[in-house]
């Protein structure tokens, strides 16, 4: 990879990195407002955590996606799932 694809890269990352912060942070005062709107006006009616929980599994799933979670979750549950069959398969022709 020559010095131009490295810094397009580059930037490419560090454009998913300020999307999901600025998410991040957006949703962090946004929920605040919504908290404060909620305990001022109907106290005992506490209904912010709805927004709270929806907006926080995009948050999840979005870092999730920046940060490559998700494929190396679901890599190591795939490769201890090869081995885990891969030794049953080969017990099982063992014994026949």
């Amino acid at each position: 990879m020559d010095e131009e694809q490295a810094r397009k890269k580059a930037k490419e990352r560090v454009a998913e990195l300020k999307g999901f912060y600025r998410h991040l942070a957006v949703y962090s005062i946004v929920n605040t407002i919504l908290l404060v709107i909620n305990l001022v006006n109907s106290p005992n009616h506490l209904w912010f955590y709805w927004p709270l929980l929806g907006w926080g599994i995009g948050i999840m799933s979005h870092g999730f996606k920046v940060f490559n979670l998700t494929s190396s979750l679901f890599k190591t549950w795939e490769d201890k799932k090869i081995k885990e069959l891969t030794n049953k398969y080969q017990q099982e022709d063992e014994t026949d």
